[in-house]
């Protein structure tokens, strides 16, 4: 249970972190300017962590609960099956439907696509490296 807690309370540290890097980096600005108009002027920091803590100990629950269903023989496989799974879940199904309902430019599509992809991997190998149900 204390390792479930740490991992949840780092991995959201970890998703805030991410999340930063992933909308302030040059390329991310850019490719994601076409929401200027609707988006905030300003976040607010302390709802953002909390909302990256709270999905830590969601998705690391999740996987525990998903672990023996996932394919892969070690955890380290398990925790990239459980990434693609979220990925698509999270992130593409969102993407397709920006890119239906929006007139998104197919960069803006695309970055998303791959800054998540590579978010859900970091997220996965770590709870792949670190988390396993209990015996």
């Amino acid at each position: 249970m204390t390792r479930y807690v740490v991992v949840s309370f780092l991995s959201g540290i970890l998703f805030a972190i991410l999340d930063g890097l992933i909308n302030a980096n040059p390329l991310g600005r850019r490719s994601l300017e076409v929401y200027k108009p609707i988006a905030r002027e300003a976040i607010n920091p302390v709802a953002g962590i909390a909302i990256d803590l709270v999905y830590g100990f969601v998705m690391a629950g999740v996987f525990l609960l998903l672990y023996a269903s996932l394919p892969g023989a070690t955890g380290l496989v398990k925790g990239m099956s459980f990434a693609l799974l979220v990925w698509f879940f999270r992130v593409v199904m969102s993407a397709a439907s920006q890119w239906v309902m929006f007139d998104v430019p197919t960069r803006a599509v695309l970055y998303s696509l791959v800054a998540g992809l590579g978010e859900m991997l970091i997220l996965g190998i770590l709870y792949g490296l670190t988390l396993q149900p209990a015996a």
